[in-house]
């Protein structure tokens, strides 16, 4: 795969605190300084202040079903290899052989019993321990082979079959981090009891834009649709695209997490449900959602959203051909960091068990139209969050100090939401914009819990 080479990595931020404190005093005013974006210093400092603490999702348990079943996966940016080892258990492994620390894994997924290091041959099983290595006896001796076992990530956890590892030893659960979220995602993932399956291999590639930006567009922007995606509307792929930020609603749960909704049901009533065809819609099972999760999926569903710091989920109806009927489909995106200003894109699909083949493959077709890498919106996006990299290289902006503007008038949420969090029935305002931003702050500060809220 043919990989970008970033032109500038921006700039050096002389005092990492001082922007932190900017960034915090800028959102009290609805601004937000432009160096946060392709910096040197702030990259790496997301890197161990966030990266290396937060829950970071990894996987799909379905794409790791059976024993010996690996799949290798990023960390911020550490490699990691994830097992299903025999009693079925799941662990994460850091990608590097503890005798000289070459990588040990150079495919993307497999099947295996062990894994020996290329270099010297130091070998390893499915949970990461110690397994042999060559001329052992002849080599060592006093040998303790649970001190050289691969590095493990402390704490591995699911949540509805959706995999996420913390380097973190401090802090609470899966759960506990989710918070109100996990709300939210028990109705957006957990509609039938044998859960969902991924429909293929992630779909990756770079883009010249910082991870932030894909991440915070996906927690709260809808008002870029009608000009961003505009050739959607003028193609008639989706005729009312102009629309869509204005039957935006949205979803602030704690721990910086939020999702944008949509009152889809404005459209018509074959709408309810993510627009999910009816006999898909009578396999769900619905007895364990509360009143106000039916209500929400019925009417105004999470459509999308982003898990901070980089995991974000989109279902939406959209045709899979020109001119064909609007069809839901379930894709989760990882915004990799690679690098100040260049991130890499992952893409998984994902679709319910019950579904069946035909229907499924024609969610994934209705993804790749809008959200593959060649997909309409996809285009879009990708194009002018690379713009906001340049901005943030520009020595003339960094020089004067720019700053972005997040001012929309604001309505406030709504006194009479009944769930978790908080609901606002307009997304104008930039106010989830403003969560992830500010749990940005207490991150890379240190002050964030990594298990309950923030």
């Amino acid at each position: 795969m043919y990989k970008f080479i970033p032109i500038s990595s921006g700039g050096q931020t002389d005092d990492l605190a001082a922007l932190v404190d900017r960034v915090e005093s800028g959102m009290d005013e609805g601004l937000l300084p432009v160096d946060v974006f392709c910096d040197d210093a702030v990259f790496r400092a997301e890197m161990v202040r966030i990266f290396g603490q937060a829950w970071v999702f990894i996987g799909h348990e379905t794409e790791i079903p059976k024993a010996g079943d690996f799949v290798q996966r990023k960390i911020g940016l550490d490699s990691v290899i994830v097992t299903r080892d025999a009693e079925g258990g799941i662990n994460v492994m850091l990608n590097h052989c503890r005798h000289r620390g070459t990588e040990l894994c150079h495919e993307d997924k497999g099947n295996t019993r062990h894994f020996k290091c290329p270099y010297h041959g130091w070998t390893y099983n499915l949970k990461g321990e110690f397994a042999g290595a060559p001329h052992f006896n002849d080599a060592y001796e006093n040998f303790d082979r649970k001190e050289w076992g691969l590095r493990r990530a402390p704490k591995v956890e699911s949540f509805h079959g959706f995999i996420f590892a913390s380097l973190s030893t401090d802090g609470g659960t899966l759960r506990d981090y989710l918070g109100d979220a996990a709300w939210a995602l028990e109705a957006i993932v957990g509609l039938h009891p044998q859960g969902m399956r991924v429909l293929g291999v992630p779909e990756r590639f770079q883009v010249r834009a910082d991870w932030k930006s894909g991440a915070e567009n996906f927690c709260g922007d809808a008002y870029h649709v009608s000009t961003a995606h505009l050739s959607a509307g003028l193609t008639e792929f989706i005729p009312d695209v102009r629309q869509v930020s204005t039957i935006a609603r949205g979803y602030e749960f704690d721990n910086g997490h939020s999702f944008i909704g949509h009152q889809l049901t404005q459209w018509g009533p074959d709408f309810e449900m993510w627009a999910y065809p009816k006999e898909v819609r009578e396999q769900f099972d619905l007895s364990k959602l509360d009143e106000v999760q039916l209500d929400m999926i019925r009417n105004t569903p999470p459509t999308i959203g982003t898990i901070f710091p980089n995991l974000s989920y989109l279902r939406f109806p959209q045709p899979a051909t020109l001119g064909g009927r609007p069809v839901p489909f379930t894709m989760i995106r990882m915004w990799q960091p690679v690098a100040p200003g260049v991130m890499e894109l992952w893409t998984w699909q994902l679709e319910y068990a019950c579904v069946s083949e035909e229907q499924a493959q024609e969610a994934y077709l209705a993804a790749q139209f809008g959200f593959g890498s060649g997909g309409i919106f996809e285009q879009d996006d990708t194009a002018v969050w690379e713009g906001i990299a340049k901005a943030a290289a520009s020595p003339w902006n960094r020089r004067d100090g720019v700053m972005l503007h997040y001012q929309q008038k604001r309505t406030g949420p709504d006194p009479d939401w009944k769930g978790p969090g908080k609901f606002h029935k307009s997304i104008y305002g930039e106010y989830l914009q403003e969560l992830f931003w500010r749990r940005w702050v207490k991150d890379m500060r240190g002050e964030a819990s990594q298990g309950g809220a923030a």
